[in-house]
Order: structure tokens, then C-alpha cells, then sequence
């Protein structure tokens, strides 16, 4: 369905509304796109009451990215169910935002023989950038046995 006909109607989609805002495209702002009501409504709650439009960005290239995909954007998904981060059944993951809000993390799962040089190794990935740790404990740790087995 185009944005026109969409702001000409604002037609209930698959018994949910589209919310379109439109700034002047001379003043150099750039046009939103359409963003699934319900889905806003969560992720304002999850994002303590920040507006979801401000997770709209753009590429170099200017392609608009929206935050949420549904199957409403495209034209051979119009007649699937539309599903949603933090809404039953689940599949598109347990929170509204998601990596929307916050990226994943660059992490390396490592881990030495001794503490020390384990220890060293980490403090030098996270000097370098590394976001979190994925600690890579000895074998009889990882199948919960005690050390001295």
C-alpha cells in the first residue's frame, strides 16, 4: 500500500494503525515511516517514555531504516499474522525494543590456562573496544563437576 493512500485513508491495518509524520522535505527533515502503533506504545514503555520515531536513522546511501519490520511492509506477507518483539508467541524475542535500543555487543569467548593470563587478556580486548566478556572456564567447571574429581 503507498504512503498516499495511506495518508489519505489511515486505514486500520490488520486491525492495527499506522501513525505517519511528516516534516517538510525543503527544510532538509526527512519524511517517517509508517511505524505499527502497538508496537510504538511497548516500546515507549520500554524505553521509559523516549519516543520510538527517534529509532528511525538513515544509511549514507539516505535509505530510511525503521526500527520494526512487520509483515504489513511487504506485499507477499499482507495476508500473515502480525507478530511482535515483546508480544505473544514470542519469535521475534521477549522485549519490544530489542537491539533497536541497544546493539549487541562485540564479545570473544576466550580463556587461558591460569587466571593471570586470562585475566590480562581480558583487560586487553575491553582496553581495545571488547563490550563484555564470554569467560571460557576449564572443562570440569563447564560440566559442573568440582576440581578436585
Amino acid at each position: 500500500m503507498s504512503l498516499q493512500l495511506l495518508r489519505a485513508c489511515r486505514l486500520p491495518l490488520m486491525s492495527m494503525r499506522l501513525t505517519l509524520t511528516t516534516s517538510s522535505v525543503l527544510s532538509g527533515e526527512y519524511e517517517h515511516l509508517p511505524i505499527c502503533e502497538e508496537w510504538a506504545a511497548s516500546a515507549k514503555k520500554a524505553m521509559k517514555g523516549k519516543d520510538p520515531n527517534k529509532l528511525i536513522w538513515h544509511t549514507a546511501e539516505d535509505i530510511l531504516i525503521k526500527p520494526i519490520y512487520t509483515a504489513l511492509d511487504r506485499s507477499c506477507d499482507k495476508g500473515k499474522p502480525i507478530e511482535l518483539p515483546g508480544k505473544y508467541p514470542y519469535t521475534r524475542g521477549p522485549y519490544p525494543t530489542m537491539y533497536t535500543q541497544r546493539p549487541w555487543t562485540i564479545r570473544q569467548y576466550a580463556g587461558f590456562s591460569t587466571v593471570e593470563e586470562s585475566n590480562k587478556f581480558y583487560k586487553d580486548n575491553i582496553k581495545a573496544g571488547q563490550q563484555g566478556l564470554s569467560v571460557a572456564f576449564d572443562l570440569a567447571t563447564h560440566r559442573g563437576l568440582a576440581h578436585f574429581y
